[in-house]
């Protein structure tokens, strides 16, 4: 099997081709802006005709995008989630007709539900910043391209080598330079909208059963933990992973702009289970020590001269 993974250097990419790398009887190709990619492309700018030529030198039996902003203004936004989709799948019609295209979405393509409710694929999106409305477009870029596609729609990403940028990552970091000294204060927005998260490598186990599960896929699974917990116990659980002893203080600002205006986002997983025979293997608790792990790792790493 001949497997493309675009964004193969990005946390999601990077878990998902190792994953796919461990496979037998696979050949995996890389797909990127890097200049160690197989097939350098940037999907924001590509022209869908000259992807097409790539994409047939490399006859993919599948491709794995794993490409997308989270931040940035409106326009890299649109650019990279709602375009970029949209001309792959252009080009693969070109190209490799016959190619099964696994997409991640995003569970901010929902927008704000009901407390309690766990929100099924069937539901109406609503999205309600330009993050999820870009991811949306991307779907439906997806859904509506006649391939053989399924968008996975990723909860809120949480694991071994969190980036900075998210929201467990960035806690861990932080808390990380605010050592264990007891006066140390650490600030936050609120904390208490609450989130339905993830463990990147059960979100990679996830792709790979999409990549290898034979005959046709639902257009779109929710892939998420399934369950609901305030933004504070995972702040909370990071906190106890780094044996911080100073203060944590919430302040009644909102948190990431991406998210804003939803108290509460939980998936319903039953179609992915019943379509994929997938569920999460991995509890909050373990994503978080896994995650302290490989951010105080980092930092011994970085600290040698």
């Amino acid at each position: 099997m001949r497997i493309i993974v675009l964004g193969f250097t990005g946390y999601l990419g990077g878990h998902i081709a190792g994953q796919l790398r461990a496979l037998g009887g696979v050949r995996l190709f890389s797909g990127g802006r890097s200049p160690a990619a197989d097939l350098r492309v940037d999907l924001a700018t590509a022209d869908a005709g000259r992807l097409a030529e790539a994409l047939a030198d490399f006859a993919p039996d599948v491709v794995v995008n794993c490409a997308g902003a989270v931040g940035g203004d409106s326009v890299r936004l649109a650019e990279v989630n709602a375009r970029g989709p949209a001309v792959l799948c252009a080009a693969l019609r070109e190209a490799a007709p016959s190619a099964r295209l696994v997409h991640l979405g995003s569970a901010a393509e929902y927008g704000p539900a009901e407390h309690g409710v766990r929100v099924a694929e069937t539901a109406p999106p609503g999205p309600v910043a330009p993050y999820g409305a870009t991811k949306l477009a991307g779907t439906l870029a997806v859904t509506s391209s006649g391939l053989d596609a399924v968008v996975l729609r990723v909860g809120n990403p949480v694991g071994p080598g969190a980036p900075s940028n998210s929201l467990p990552g960035g806690t861990a970091e932080r808390l990380l330079r605010a050592g264990d000294a007891p006066g140390a204060v650490v600030r936050f927005g609120d904390l208490s909208a609450y989130r339905d998260f993830v463990d990147v490598r059960d979100l990679a186990r996830a792709v790979v059963l999409a990549t290898t599960t034979t005959g046709p896929l639902p257009r779109v699974l929710n892939i998420s933990g399934g369950r609901a917990v305030p933004i504070r116990d995972l702040v909370d659980g990071l906190v106890s992973e780094a044996g911080f002893r100073g203060r944590i203080e919430e302040a009644a600002t909102a948190g990431s702009a991406r998210s804003a205006g939803v108290g509460w986002q939980c998936s319903d997983i039953t179609a992915a289970h019943g379509a994929l025979g997938w569920e999460p293997g991995y509890g909050l608790g373990d994503s978080l020590a896994v995650l302290w792990e490989s951010v105080s790792a980092q930092a011994r790493l970085d600290a040698v001269p």
